[in-house]
């Protein structure tokens, strides 16, 4: 077969949505309908998504790679994450394909993320196919939905090209897709089709110089550092001697010691590829993302892979509490700093910067989850550090001080609307639209400054007695709009150092409520519970029972504490004030106060 009509014969398709929209769900649909995996072979669900925290939380983190083999054409499949603070995924793989498939919830219509994708594939001049899932769902609304993508599309100023889009109706769970809501169908070939006829086989020539642009690394105990990429001219060969062009300008030659394909969701060894595949290459030590893999004889640069700018900004720094390394395995400032900077090679959205201080570093990030999943994922590892409440990131643009805004939706009942208004009010946000659907839920969408969205969940989910789904996604930069009334209330503060007593706790219990259990162990200055009022209160919640030979008038009666609120790592992120640092240990996360504070109430 010709190099030419070997690429006629491939298409690369990234599949790009909101959150929760089925991304995930739909691949497994295509590998299992495309024969991938053999008859009564044990295939999970939402199989791409291979991390443990991916497993956990149900979303997708890291983009990934397959392949299916359909009507003698390769169909290469980049699975995206759906969530906007790993948008830095998607700007990269969206260099790597010809095509997206867009897909759309037909009970959600378009959200703050699909917003997102789909701008950053019209600005590559990619035509999207739209997809509009579940829709064997009840309160599905098919046909609206695609009057609101085109909307979408025409507001984010797409050609008529691209307005000209082809969709297609189906369910991802169910494993069907058809033309159109009138025609009976129970399997994916309408889709298949549809990919073969709507996403253009890949660009390039075969005979000019070899070049491959890194978009995702990976690492093997066997092969060492992987590069992920599209040939976007040339071929390859397994064992060929390439030029690796670094960011600033060097060159760096090596041999190529595995030359990988991908199919299913395996890795197979290849002789050979040529310009539109998207292969794995091993060889090259120190690699960044958007570097140029080329041909040593004739090496060419491919620019650079532009990602947004972070939004959210965090202090990372050694542990200093009293309870400092009795609980991880790396504690030490190299330790941190090293694991941080092993961070940059594979996340391009994150920046980490060295401070004034030799234990402290600033890292950014896209915002409280982008961040958050780092520290899990270092916990995890075995670290233990403190971070600092998340700060957003100021810019001057045109001599105005500007800061982040956010576009948000928010999907309520319908007696919850006036508190969730009343709540954003005050934090700066401004109303753009107000649905009331036919089961007494409205969804509501603000543009509201990302200051104001730092703590704001756990207000969300008082405010709608857990019923509210709230999603959101970075906007743009504008105007500051000064200070905002976040104000939430005082802390309670260990007293002293020892083990927390359920007589003491009990004692306490009308200051407040308590992050913790009998039994926890405490030191001075730690932050064990919210108090009922404004200020700070220091506690003694270490203090005993003093045993007499008396007995208590009470002695039968069965005292029950109130259930203390449960600190996970979001909710203490959004939860730490100014003033205030997230202690993080493999087995545990405390609050506490940086330093003790003059003016505490005891």
């Amino acid at each position: 077969m010709s190099a030419s009509t070997k690429r006629a014969a491939i298409r690369n398709i990234a599949i790009i949505a909101h959150v929760d929209h089925g991304k995930t769900t739909l691949v497994d649909a295509l590998l299992k309908q495309s024969g991938t995996f053999r008859d009564g072979e044990l295939v999970p669900t939402c199989v791409l998504d291979s991390n443990d925290l991916e497993r956990e939380r149900g979303i997708t983190i890291l983009s990934k790679n397959t392949a299916v083999d359909y009507d003698n054409t390769r169909i290469n499949i980049v699975d995206t994450p759906g969530h906007a603070d790993f948008g830095g995924e998607v700007e990269r793989v969206l260099g790597m394909v010809d095509g997206c498939l867009l897909i759309v919830d037909a009970n959600e219509g378009p959200m703050p993320q699909t917003r997102f994708v789909l701008k950053k594939a019209l600005e590559k001049g990619l035509r999207p196919l739209v997809f509009v899932n579940k829709i064997d769902r009840p309160r599905a609304d098919p046909e609206i939905v695609v009057s609101k993508v085109l909307d979408l599309f025409i507001e984010l100023g797409a050609d008529d090209d691209q307005c000209d889009f082809t969709y297609l109706f189906g369910s991802g769970l169910g494993g069907f897709a058809k033309p159109d809501m009138a025609t009976e169908s129970d399997n994916m070939k309408p889709l298949f089709d549809a990919i073969l006829r709507h996403v253009p086989p890949p660009i390039g020539d075969p005979e000019k110089p070899f070049q491959l642009q890194v978009t995702t690394l990976d690492y093997s105990d066997f092969l060492g550092r992987i590069v992920i990429g599209k040939i976007h001219n040339g071929s390859v060969k397994n064992g060929q001697t390439a030029a690796l062009l670094k960011d600033d300008g060097t060159v760096k030659k090596a041999r190529i010691s595995k030359l990988l394909g991908f199919q299913g969701l395996q890795r197979i060894e290849i002789p050979e590829a040529f310009a539109g595949d998207l292969v794995a290459i091993a060889g090259f030590d120190e690699v960044n993302i958007g570097e140029t893999v080329a041909c040593p004889d004739n090496p060419e640069a491919l620019p650079l892979i532009k990602v947004d700018e972070p939004t959210l900004q965090m202090t990372f720094c050694v542990n200093d509490s009293p309870f400092a390394g009795k609980e991880g395995k790396f504690v030490t400032s190299r330790q941190i700093r090293d694991r941080l900077q092993k961070e940059l090679l594979t996340n391009v959205a994150l920046r980490v910067e060295d401070t004034d201080s030799p234990d402290r570093f600033s890292v950014c990030g896209r915002g409280e989850l982008h961040l958050g999943i780092l520290i899990e994922t270092m916990r995890r590892e075995g670290y233990e550090f403190q971070v600092s409440q998340p700060q957003v990131i100021f810019r001057t643009i045109d001599g105005n001080p500007c800061e982040p805004f956010e576009t948000l939706v928010l999907d309520v009942p319908e007696e919850s609307v006036g508190n969730c208004i009343e709540k954003l009010g005050v934090r700066k946000g401004e109303m753009q639209n107000m649905e009331t659907g036919a089961d007494n839920r409205t969804q509501l969408e603000f543009v509201v400054p990302s200051r104001g969205l730092i703590g704001f969940r756990g207000d969300f989910i008082r405010a709608t007695r857990g019923e509210g789904i709230m999603s959101h996604s970075f906007l743009e930069y504008r105007r500051m709009q000064g200070d905002l009334d976040t104000r939430r209330n005082g802390v309670l503060i260990s007293f002293e150092e020892g083990t927390a007593t359920f007589y003491a706790l009990k004692g306490a219990e009308d200051r407040g409520q308590f992050f913790i259990t009998p039994g926890t162990k405490v030191y001075k200055g730690m932050i064990v519970g919210e108090n009922s009022r404004p200020q700070d209160l220091e506690l003694n919640i270490c203090k005993a029972k003093q045993l007499t030979n008396m007995r208590s008038a009470g002695a039968d009666e069965l005292d029950a504490l109130q259930a203390p609120i449960q600190m996970t790592l979001e909710r203490a992120l959004e939860y730490i004030g100014p003033d205030e640092m997230l202690e993080v240990t493999p087995e545990s996360i405390r609050l506490r106060k940086m330093s003790a504070k003059k003016g505490v109430k005891r």
